[in-house]
This record gives structure tokens, sequence and C-alpha cells, in this order.
């Protein structure tokens, strides 16, 4: 086996200096990002170091011509090598030394990292950036892309649409959020829970879904508000449930809640609010659970303000942690353009998304999350390019 190190500019430059090397039957072993040049360490220029192997002697029908195996590939090649009926002339010493070199760059090989960034081949270049403008996470990113990069290498050169990359792209990301529960409320649980930090829209949210149970599904709702701290909310509550013609009960300790709870056995939903405190308070989760149930009867969902940081949303989901949540609720759609947290939350939380909000309008403004209205938005620029 022929092993050999390449320093290239970009991967798509190393690509081609592997081919016309080692030929379209080359394995990609390793990848990283190194320093050259430059005068006592100032100046230096980022560039890519690529280890290629090439087997001169295959034993098996060649694979398409222009499909580049990955690192995986190795280890079979390694096992047919070491075979003596395979040794085609070498010593016995020549064959232990190449494998034993190849075994120990096996080692050294690390995970598959994200390309340096502008160093992707045009037009995966405009994935990249339409999915860092919009906030999608690196880690995020560089999956998509190594997915990308590893199908078009695989085709003949004349079969690849670099239009049809935006479309795989949505593919890719339908896939992994099919697995995760995305979609409105199913009512298998009694009692919802709203929770959140301050100022992303609970109660307004809350408003809606009330309505949307009552108008559209047709559901016998009561709402239970624990927000005390607030006189505006409880008021701002109360005034919605009598223009929907429901009940609510105002809970201020975990006692009060289970008698407001027991009040409404008879309703199909019990809609909860929640009072929005700090969300860097730890303390905050653990007073909750003395003025609400979070126990197997309850769903609860977590609602996020698309305005958020999403190292913010990052926190939040961090605090919120000890409470069973499953989905969340995304807010304020209206109010940015900026939608990577419709895919970092749930790829990266593994949590599913009930509902997106996108105005103040009552029920109007709210609608029910699906794959597609994640997908969109984030995607939807790099349609007219």
């Amino acid at each position: 086996m022929k092993i050999k190190k390449y320093t290239a500019a970009s991967m798509h430059e190393a690509m081609k200096l592997i081919r016309a090397e080692l030929g379209d039957e080359a394995v990609i072993l390793s990848s990283k990002e190194v320093e050259s040049g430059g005068f006592l360490g100032f100046f230096t220029k980022k560039k890519l170091e690529v280890v290629a192997a090439i087997d001169p002697m295959p034993d098996h029908k060649p694979a398409n011509r222009n499909e580049v195996r990955r690192a995986p590939a190795v280890s079979l090649q390694v096992e047919r090598n070491i075979q003596p009926t395979e040794k085609a002339g070498r010593s016995d010493e020549d064959l232990v030394r190449e494998v034993n070199e190849l075994k120990k760059l096996i080692k050294e090989i690390k995970p598959a990292q994200p390309l340096p960034e502008q160093e992707y081949p045009l037009p995966f270049q405009t994935i990249e950036n339409q999915l860092k403008g919009q906030g999608v996470s690196r880690s995020i990113r560089a999956e998509i892309l190594g997915t990308l990069l590893n199908e078009w290498y695989k085709k003949p050169e004349e079969d690849r649409d670099p239009k049809a990359l935006l479309n795989q792209t949505a593919e890719w990301l339908k896939k992994e959020l099919s697995i995760l529960p995305v979609g409105g409320l199913r009512f298998e649980k009694k009692i919802i829970n709203i929770v959140g930090p301050t100022g992303v829209g609970k109660t307004t949210t809350i408003a809606k879904i009330a309505a949307e149970c009552v108008l559209k599904q047709h559901k016998k709702v009561a709402l239970i508000t624990t927000d005390t701290y607030r006189i505006a909310a409880v008021e701002q509550l109360k005034t919605y449930a009598k223009i929907l013609n429901i009940p609510i009960e105002v809970a201020y300790s975990i006692e009060d809640f289970k008698k407001a709870k027991d009040l409404y056995k008879h309703y199909d939903v019990i809609l909860v609010d929640s009072a929005g405190r700090n969300f860097r308070n730890k303390l905050y989760v653990e007073e909750l659970s003395k003025v609400m149930d979070f126990t197997e009867e309850a769903e609860t969902l977590l609602v996020l303000a698309l305005t958020s940081k999403y190292e913010d949303m990052k926190q939040i989901i961090a605090q919120f942690s000890l409470l069973p949540i499953k989905q969340v609720i995304f807010t304020k759609q209206d109010e940015t353009s900026s939608y990577g947290a419709y895919i970092n939350v749930p790829l990266e939380f593994g949590l599913g998304a009930a509902y997106i909000t996108n105005g103040q309008n009552v029920p109007d403004d709210m609608k029910e999350a699906t794959i597609e209205q994640l997908i969109e938005p984030v995607l939807k620029e790099a349609e007219h390019e």
C-alpha cells in the first residue's frame, strides 16, 4: 500500500493532487488544518493536510472510478494486504514494515473535523454561507457538508448537479427532524404546563393555545396560573379567560394547585401558566416545582423566543433540563430574520417543536409546527441564488 501526505489550500485542491498522482481508487485516511510558511512564527498561512493511500494491487473489482472511499474502507484493505498469498514479490520484512506504518497512521487519525471556513469547494460554500448566516451551529453545518461532499465525490463528474445540493440539504434535515416530536398537542395528557424565562411571551402563548383548544379542537378547557409575581400577567390571562368563557384559578402554592386541579378534573385540558424569572437563577426550577405539578400526568412545554441569542437558549434549556420537557414553543418569529434555532434546538438537544408564534394577535398569530416550517426559513435565501 502506498501512503502519501498532501498539503493544499483546500480539500478541492487536495483531491486534484491525489487523483493526479494516486488515481481515482485512492482512499482518504485523514485531514487536518495546519499552519505553514511565515517567519519566526508570524505571518503563517492555514492549509489543509490530507493523508491518502492506494493499494497498487487490488484483488477486487474497482469501484466507480469517481468514487472516493472514506476511512472505514482502510481496515478491509489492510486485512487483504497481510495475507501471505498477496505479497506479490514483496519480502516479509517490507510487508510487515508497511502494515506497521499504516497501523500507526490509523491510530493517529482523529475524528472527522469540519473543514476550515472558506475551504469548501463551490458550490458547497453557498450552502455553508446560508446555514452559517442563519445561525446553524458549526457542528451541524459540518455534518451536513460532510455528507454532501461524500455523496458528491461518489458520483461521476458528469452526474454532479450543483443545483441539487439545496434539495439534498433539505432532505438531510427532514430525515434528522423526522425522529423528533414535531407538531401540536396530541392531548395525551390532561395537564399542559407552559414554562420559560421572562420576556418570551408565555402568557400570550398560553392564551393562543387555549383559543386553539376551544375554537378549533372543541375541548373543555380550564386555566391555572402560578404567575403571582406579576399582577398584570394574572389580569391579562383573566381577560383572555373571560373572552373564551373558560374558568381560571390562581395558585400560590402546590396545595392551591392541587385544589384547582381537582376542581377541573372533569375538563379535557388544564393549561398552566408559570412565572417568568431570570433563567440564570438555578433556584428558579426548584421554585416552580413548589407550585406546579410535573408528574407523569402532565406535559411540559418550554417557550423560547427566537430573538434570544442561541448561547442564551442553551443556558435556558440546561436550566430547565430537570423538567420532563419533550417539546418547545418558538415565539417572536416576526421579530427576527435568523432561524438557526429551528435546527439547533431539535438536533442538539433532542427536543421537538410544538408551535411557532409570529405576533400578538390571539388566536391568529400561532401555527402548529411542521418539519417544513422549521426548514424553509433556514434555506429560503439560498433558493434564489
